[in-house]
């Protein structure tokens, strides 16, 4: 993470042995762990946080593009519905001339 190598660390420790003494240094290790341990712990929920708003979006994309997939066909079906019910709506309008009801025979048989 931060790309420390030994002779680094190595300075750090004898710098932190001069400032803090050999009585202090072993407490102010056992912080700056604590603190290190924390801030790594912040990192990854982070991490974890922008993942899942990321896949969240992702999975959004999809829906929609699926949806949008799944509603064209859909479109299409209703105007070819709407054209054949037109047709056949035009198709079986009798003609102006026509008795209302030509097909309509009385109970009697007549």
């Amino acid at each position: 993470m931060f790309d420390i190598g030994f002779s680094e660390l190595l300075l750090v420790g004898v710098v932190g042995l001069l400032v803090l003494g050999p009585e202090r240094l072993p407490q102010a290790a056992r912080t700056a762990g604590l603190w290190l341990g924390r801030f790594r712990a912040t990192v990854q929920r982070f991490t974890a946080d922008i993942d899942r708003e990321l896949k969240a979006e992702e999975l959004r994309q999809t829906l929609r593009e699926e949806a949008s997939r799944l509603t064209e066909p859909l479109q299409d079906l209703q105007q070819e519905v709407s054209a054949a019910g037109a047709d056949l709506g035009a198709a079986i309008k009798p003609p102006p001339d026509a008795p209302v009801n030509p097909g309509k025979t009385s109970v009697d048989g007549n």
